[in-house]
């Protein structure tokens, strides 16, 4: 807004001699504007940091829920022999991360899957060990964890004849301090055979049968895992046939 204004000399001047004086006043509303603009503008910050943080917060709730009641995951043979693969492309891309190769001694009395670190794909990385058969956690946080295993079933004159095949079943379970004693946190069972291919049944050879497990679960440091599996005079431990691994996300 601009504004004018006679001076005391011109009232003093006669009408021909009187010079008019023209003075510019600055509006005195133009700094109220700017004022409003940065208003405005630390509100619109504010509302978008505290909109971040609620929905950083909303994920990572979800994502521990999803850890602590996500059911196991089953796949076929095929699919969960792909997925070895790709478990391990994102194992070696954690920071923290282990993976094992599963074996079994059919000449002596193990009761248990030996799992081992140094051969084939198996490795381990940011602070994770393997001791006594054990996964041993390093940091407390979110871990995604997963376990095959694969069995090749032969089939006896019993099931010929019709009878029940047996059944398989495999778990990990967790030992926390905390909680002071061993507690399942995955596990399947399954009847062997389920699917077996026609040639397969006329041939007798068999057939092979596999369990896959995989969930995100909230750890603590210093937890162990471990495997309890059955049949294993029928494990089948061939490359990437069964596995155990965990890592960081």
């Amino acid at each position: 807004m601009t504004g004018y204004k006679i001076t005391a000399g011109d009232v003093e001047a006669g009408p021909q001699d009187r010079m008019e004086v023209l003075v510019q006043k600055k509006s005195s509303t133009g700094w109220l504007w700017k004022v409003l603009a940065v208003l405005v503008l630390l509100a619109l910050c504010l509302g978008g940091a505290r909109l971040y943080v609620w929905y950083q917060l909303e994920r990572s709730q979800s994502t521990t829920q999803a850890g602590h009641t996500a059911a196991p995951i089953r796949m076929g043979s095929d699919e969960a022999t792909g997925a070895h693969s790709t478990l391990k492309e994102m194992s070696k891309k954690a920071k923290a991360a282990i993976h094992l190769e599963g074996h079994y001694d059919e000449t002596g009395n193990a009761t248990a899957v030996e799992w081992r670190d140094r051969v084939g794909q198996a490795f381990s990385q940011g602070g994770f060990r393997l001791h006594d058969n054990q996964i041993i956690i390093p940091e407390s946080g979110l871990y995604f964890v997963y376990s095959q295993v694969s069995f090749r079933v032969s089939r006896s004159n019993d099931q010929e004849a019709g009878g029940r095949p047996p059944s398989l079943s495999h778990r990990v379970r967790r030992m926390s301090q905390a909680i002071g004693t061993k507690v399942s946190l995955l596990s399947a069972v399954r009847s062997a055979c389920q699917n077996v291919q026609e040639d397969g049944e006329r041939s007798g050879h068999g057939c092979y049968s596999t369990i896959y497990l995989g969930a995100v679960f909230q750890l603590d440091r210093g937890d162990t895992l471990e495997t309890e599996t059955n049949q294993l005079k029928q494990l089948d431990t061939d490359d990437g046939k069964t596995f155990f691994g965990v890592f960081a996300l």
